[in-house]
This record gives C-alpha cells, sequence and structure tokens, in this order.
C-alpha cells in the first residue's frame, strides 16, 4: 500500500502555525457581505488565470476576469481558441468543487478525479481522452528549454498507482495526517503518476484545493495558490523535482507547498483586518463609527492615492452615484472624525485624520 514518506520539519511546523492563526482570523472578521463577495470573486478570478498561466496560458488577468465573467471575448484579438477555452473549462472546475463540497461522501474517488479532467479539457483534447488514463509513454519537458524534466511511471502502472493513492487518501492512517499535508501530497502524486496526456497540472492542483476545501481549509474561498506558484514557478518546479532526487521523501515540497499557503492566507489576512478595521472605526470616546461599503471604497481609495483624495478621484472610485452623494459621504466621513478636508475650491483635498490617543 502506498504510504508517502516526508518528516515534520519546524518550518513546516512554523507555517502551519501561521495558517492555523490567520485562517482564524479570517473567518472570525466581520465584513461588508459585498466585501466578502470581492474576495471570494477576486481569488476565483486569481486561481483560474494563474492556474492555466503555469501551462502557456497567455491571456492577461484583464482578460481572464472577463472570460470567467462571460463576457463576449473576441479571440481574433490574436489569443487562442483554446486560452479562452482554458479559462472557461478551469471555472467550470471550480463550480465543480463547489458542487462536490455539498454532496461529498467521506471518500475521494476515481469518478471526482476523472470529472475534474475532464472539464479541465473539455474541447480541448479528444473526447476519448478527456477524463480518460493515458495509454502512451509521456515526458515532462522544460517550457523554456524544452529539456525532458521528468519522465512519469508506465502508462500499464497509472491505474493501479491512482488506487494506492486514493486508497492511502481514504485510509485511517491517510486521515490522521493534517490535512494542509494531505492537499500537498494529493498535488505530488498526481503531479508525478501524470495519469493523463495532457491537463495534469490543473488537475493535481484542483485535486489539492478539493481536499483542502472538504477537510476545513475552504478559509472562506479567499485564496489563490495558484498565483503563488506561478509568482515562484521555478522554485514550484524545482520542490515538485526534489522528491524524486531524495529518493521519494516529499518534505522539500511539502515545505513549498505549506509556506505558499501560509503567505497566502497571511496577505488575505492582513487585507481582510484592514476591512474590518475601516469599516467599524473607534470615536475618541471609545463608540464604533459604522460605515457605508462606499465610505469604505473611499478610505480605500485614500490609502492608494498616498493619504488623500480629490471629489473628482472619489467619484471614479464611486460609481453609478452621483456628485452630490460622493461630498455627503465625505461629509459624513470629517463630521465621524475620520477624514479631514484642506482647501475649499474645487481643487480641495480629502486626507485621513490623524489617529487619536
Amino acid at each position: 500500500m502506498f504510504e508517502p514518506k516526508f518528516s515534520i520539519t519546524q518550518e513546516i511546523l512554523k507555517d502551519v502555525g501561521t495558517v492555523e492563526a490567520a485562517k482564524e482570523v479570517i473567518e472570525r472578521a466581520i465584513l461588508v457581505p459585498k466585501f466578502e463577495a470581492q474576495f471570494r470573486k477576486e481569488a476565483l478570478v486569481r486561481t483560474v488565470h494563474f492556474g492555466t498561466k503555469l501551462e502557456g496560458n497567455d491571456l492577461s488577468l484583464t482578460q481572464a476576469e472577463r472570460v470567467v465573467a462571460g463576457e463576449p471575448f473576441d479571440s481574433a484579438q490574436g489569443k487562442r481558441d483554446r486560452d479562452i477555452q482554458e479559462i472557461i473549462n478551469y471555472r467550470n472546475v471550480m463550480e465543480y468543487l463547489d458542487r462536490l463540497k455539498e454532496k461529498f461522501q467521506e471518500s475521494y474517488t476515481e469518478a471526482q478525479l476523472r470529472k475534474i479532467h475532464r472539464l479541465t479539457t473539455e474541447r480541448i483534447l479528444l473526447e476519448h481522452e478527456a477524463g480518460e488514463y493515458r495509454q502512451i509513454q509521456v515526458v515532462v519537458r522544460n517550457l523554456q528549454t524544452q529539456e525532458i524534466s521528468f519522465r512519469p511511471p508506465p502508462a500499464v502502472e497509472v491505474p493501479y498507482q491512482i488506487e494506492d493513492w486514493l486508497s492511502w487518501l481514504n485510509s485511517v492512517i491517510g486521515k490522521k495526517v493534517h490535512p494542509i499535508l494531505r492537499a500537498g501530497i494529493t498535488h505530488y502524486e498526481l503531479a508525478r503518476i501524470h495519469p493523463f496526456v495532457d491537463g495534469n497540472g490543473r488537475t493535481a492542483r484542483a485535486m489539492a484545493l478539493l481536499v483542502l476545501f472538504l477537510e476545513g481549509y475552504e478559509v472562506k474561498k479567499f485564496f489563490a495558490l495558484e498565483e503563488y506558484y506561478d509568482r515562484n514557478a521555478k522554485n514550484y518546479y524545482a520542490a515538485l523535482q526534489s522528491v524524486e532526487q531524495m529518493g521519494g521523501d516529499e518534505t522539500s515540497w511539502l515545505e513549498f507547498f505549506v509556506k505558499g499557503l501560509a503567505e497566502e492566507l497571511l496577505r488575505i489576512k492582513n487585507r481582510v483586518v484592514e476591512l474590518a478595521a475601516l469599516s467599524q472605526l473607534p470615536q475618541s470616546d471609545g463608540t464604533q463609527v459604522a460605515l457605508s461599503e462606499r465610505q469604505i471604497q473611499i478610505l480605500e481609495a485614500i490609502r492608494a492615492h498616498g493619504g488623500q483624495i480629490t471629489t473628482k478621484e472619489a467619484r471614479q472610485v464611486v460609481k453609478m452615484v452621483s456628485k452630490d452623494t460622493v461630498i455627503r459621504d465625505l461629509n459624513d466621513l470629517i463630521d465621524k472624525g475620520v477624514v479631514k478636508k484642506e482647501g475649499s475650491t474645487k481643487a480641495s483635498r480629502y486626507r485621513l485624520a490623524e489617529a487619536k490617543a
């Protein structure tokens, strides 16, 4: 029976601790519903964009956002139909993961794995290849140099190795391993086995995400590990390859995997804390000041503009409302002691008020 080899290092312990602490803050934070929805939307777009970019997709983040939103996109703009289809497909994979959570029956199955791959490669691979294990030997090449970097196991071994991995994942022994490590092991094993002719990277990352989602690390779906992998692409592939170099020991890979989740959740935690603080600011007498969604957007814009903003700039941030509405929001922020106004002409600017001791 398959049993992964790895050690629990101080680095892994430290980063798991960071994940746990950030997770608790994020899940306990009280945010305006609109901002929660925005966090999830941004995470979905980043997951889909960077998850396909790693495999050579040329669409920009903005273009990917349009495709994810279902907006019409003209492939004649120089973008391949395949790039657009890959974005659509990976969005569909994320939607499938959401549906799986609602009907999960305690066990991970081949059917789930095959479905993820089928969605990943719809209209890209031939019908008899999508969701079906490869019947040929494949190799993994470096995208830049085209050198062979890895030779997966022979096709005849794929069904048996998948069965072994799933048996471990669903076993009592496997379930004793921390969920974050189970997700990392899932990611590596699927990348190693390379069960399909194409789309293995996206399938491995999606299956690892499913493990996190189903085992208590959904974290409101605010995070996107794929961006971390893309930002550290060289180290990502090196960490995967290190397992073979270390005789099958997954420790270095798991250190990289856990560190990525820790960094991403720490970034999200800091953002959530900032937004939560903006939505309930204390006055000098200790009472809380409730702010509207528009006012929070204005305060974020002030910070993004170096600590000051004009009425015109505020209107560009808070769209679909009148100038008078924006001015009322700004004046209310002044009355609450959150913002101060400098100047009395059209060129006047709004700054964050000094914090009161």
